[in-house]
């Protein structure tokens, strides 16, 4: 009886600890989702300024002596704004990345935990069907005994 109460127990506590890790699981890819969702944003902004430049190159183009001194400003700020999306884009790529191991880590120990319970789940459903049988066998023996007797009298 012992025995089997802490093993109740103790699968109490696994599953516990499964749902601990699936929630982890489900924080480190809630986390990755944003910084992807970071990533996409900080493109289409470069693509957007990229846009931006080919129109006003046009601009300074078809104008070169009103647009051009205004234009060369705003080149130097437009090559600022190009090199902080990629460098800004490199960093989340980086986070990406740590985040993608992590939720990977954290899959894995969740898979431990959970073919742990199921190996435990599947002993336990052995000696239910052992305890089971062996009672049936016995109550066969008892059911065969008193047919043997009542045909004795």
């Amino acid at each position: 009886m012992f025995q089997r109460q802490s093993r109740h127990n103790m699968a109490k506590k696994l599953h516990t600890i499964i749902r601990y890790h699936q929630y982890q699981v489900d924080e480190k890819r809630r986390a990755l989702g944003q910084l992807l969702g970071e990533v996409a944003a900080l493109e289409q902004r470069a693509s957007a300024l990229e846009e931006e430049i080919i129109i006003e190159q046009k601009v300074a183009s078809a104008e070169p002596e009103e647009a051009g001194y205004i234009y060369g400003a705003y080149a130097e700020a437009a090559i600022m704004r190009r090199e902080y999306y990629a460098d800004t884009i490199s960093d989340v790529e980086k986070k990406i990345s740590e985040a993608q191991e992590e939720v990977r880590q954290e899959f894995k120990d969740l898979k431990v935990f959970e073919i742990t319970q199921n190996s435990r789940d599947e002993i336990e459903n052995l000696e239910e069907r052992r305890r089971d049988s062996a009672l049936l066998d016995e109550i066969g023996q008892q059911s065969h005994q008193r047919r043997k007797s009542d045909n004795k009298i």
